[in-house]
Formats: structure tokens, C-alpha cells, sequence
């Protein structure tokens, strides 16, 4: 009988994944029937046959993780065929309603979310806030879209309360709720790899990690709530370390480009400085975090 129930919940499980993968791709192959732009138009078995493609390695991706029992992986997959079917379904709307053929420049586009005034910024808050929470999308794309929808200066702070209200949820849950359900949430895996990393040193790896571009910035916020972090701090480091995160991207999207030498030469060396300054504080990271827990008498 258990044996049986084990099958039947994988069998759900897998079905589910395929479901999604297959709502996504029908909204998305009926918003492309409509061919509301040129470009849809001059490449519509294109671009069929690449959504074909990737929802369907999406969803083969998400089968081998699954029978490989990855949990992080196949949980994050099925957030992501979640989300494109979110998208999928939005995709559909704006090409059958004939939106899509009203904008045709970021201008256009900015016109149009401000006509649907605080119903706009609403949702664009809780993306931002189900960003940290749920959706597999990174905070610095979300901020990039951000900056598209509504300008550097209202991005910054649209964006900034909906993930640091997220990061705070998401600390909550660790703190309150406890080890299994961050393990649900991120896998077993990865939650005891970075229990693991963080042992004894959570207060300065943490906010370093926080402030850093190349850390799974969300997940570690759950992680957090398992730590020895006190609520005080977390709220702090979190309102810091995420308007830098927020305003530095907002920013650099428009200012520098990835199309132009310069450009990528000026990504790359902040990416070297990046790494730099995480490689030297991870060398003297037991001195600085003791420094830190000494000077600030750090308590649980």
C-alpha cells in the first residue's frame, strides 16, 4: 500500500509539471496565433517552435531532477513553469486584447502601466515581494524590469519595499515556522550546505553575501531565520544591503551597456572586484566576525 501511494504521488507530481509546461506553451502559441506585430508575424514557426523547445526541456529537466530526487532543483523548475505559465497567460491577454500593438517604445509602455495608476505599482510590489518568496527570478531582473516599467527612481522604491517585505517574510518563516519549512521551500540540500557554510559565522558571511551580487540573496534569507541572527540586525543589514543591491542595478542597467566594448570591460572589472573583496573578507572572516560580535555584544 505504500509502495503504491509513493507511486501515485510521483505520478502526480510529474503530471502536474507536464500540466503546467503544457498551459504555458498553449497561451503562448495562442497569443502568437494573433501576430499582432511584425516580428511576430515574419517569425511565427520560429518562435513556436523555440517555446516548443524550451518549455519542453523545461519540463524534461524537471522528470531527470525529480527521479534524481534534487530537491532544490526540481522545486525551483516547478516554480519556473509556474511563472511561464503566468506569463504565458499575460502574453495571451495583451495580444488578444490588441494592447501589444499600442506599445511600441519604453515611453508607450510607461504610458500605458501609469494608466492603470496605483493598480500598477501594486502588482509590481508583490512580484518584488513573490520574487524573494516563490517566483525563481533573480532580484536584479526584476529590478531591470522595474526600471522599464516606471523609471530608475520609482523602481527604486517600488521594488525596494516589495523585497525587503519579502526578505522579512522569509526570515520570519525560518525564524518562526522552523527547519522543515525552509527545507521545503529551498531542499534539503542546499539548506543544510548553507547551515553548513554559515556555522559561526553568520553574522558577517551573511551580510556580505547580502550585499554581494553572486549569492542566492533570497534563499539566504530563509537561511537567516535559521541562524544565530538577531531580528534587530537582520532588519538592518536588510534595509542596507538591499537598497545598495537595488539602487546600483537600477542604475547600472541604463548607464552601462553590454553591447559596447567599454561596456563589458567595465562588467568584468566589477565582477573581479566583486569576487576580490569576497575572497579577502573570507580570509580573515573569523577576526572580522568576532570583531563584529565583540564590538556589538551580538546576542540571539
Amino acid at each position: 500500500m505504500k509502495g503504491y501511494k509513493q507511486a501515485l504521488k510521483h505520478t502526480v507530481n510529474i503530471l502536474a509539471a507536464v500540466l503546467f509546461g503544457a498551459v504555458a506553451f498553449v497561451f503562448i502559441a495562442y497569443g502568437l496565433v494573433y501576430k499582432s506585430l511584425p516580428f511576430i508575424d515574419k517569425n511565427f514557426i520560429t518562435l513556436i517552435s523555440v517555446s516548443a523547445a524550451v518549455l519542453g526541456m523545461t519540463v524534461l529537466a524537471f522528470i531527470v531532477f525529480y527521479v534524481l530526487n534534487k530537491q532544490a532543483i526540481y522545486r525551483l523548475i516547478t516554480c519556473a513553469l509556474i511563472f511561464f505559465a503566468f506569463c504565458g497567460a499575460v502574453f495571451y491577454t495583451v495580444c488578444a486584447t490588441g494592447i501589444i500593438t499600442k506599445i511600441n517604445s519604453i515611453e508607450a509602455l510607461r504610458d500605458y502601466i501609469d494608466s492603470f495608476g496605483n493598480l500598477a505599482v501594486f502588482l509590481f510590489i508583490l512580484f518584488c515581494f513573490l520574487q524573494v518568496i516563490v517566483l525563481p527570478v533573480p532580484g536584479s531582473a526584476a529590478v531591470a524590469a522595474g526600471v522599464a516599467l516606471f523609471g530608475p527612481v520609482r523602481c527604486i522604491i517600488y521594488s525596494f519595499i516589495g523585497i525587503v517585505t519579502g526578505s522579512i517574510v522569509a526570515f520570519a518563516i525560518g525564524r518562526w515556522v522552523g527547519y522543515k519549512a525552509v527545507k521545503w521551500i529551498v531542499g534539503k540540500e542546499t539548506l543544510d550546505k548553507w547551515l553548513e557554510k554559515l556555522k559561526g559565522k553568520d553574522y558577517l558571511i551573511l551580510s556580505l553575501m547580502f550585499l554581494l551580487p553572486m549569492f542566492p540573496d533570497d534563499v539566504l534569507c530563509f537561511v537567516a531565520g535559521l541562524s544565530s541572527m538577531t531580528w534587530g540586525y537582520f532588519i538592518i543589514m536588510i534595509i542596507v544591503t538591499r537598497i545598495i543591491a537595488v539602487v546600483s542595478t537600477a542604475y547600472s542597467v541604463g548607464f552601462i551597456p553590454f553591447n559596447t566594448w567599454w561596456g563589458i570591460l567595465i562588467w568584468i572589472a566589477l565582477l573581479a572586484l566583486v569576487i576580490l573583496a569576497f575572497w579577502l573578507v573570507c580570509k580573515y572572516s573569523d577576526k572580522i566576525d568576532g570583531f563584529i560580535k565583540n564590538k556589538l555584544k551580538l546576542k540571539r
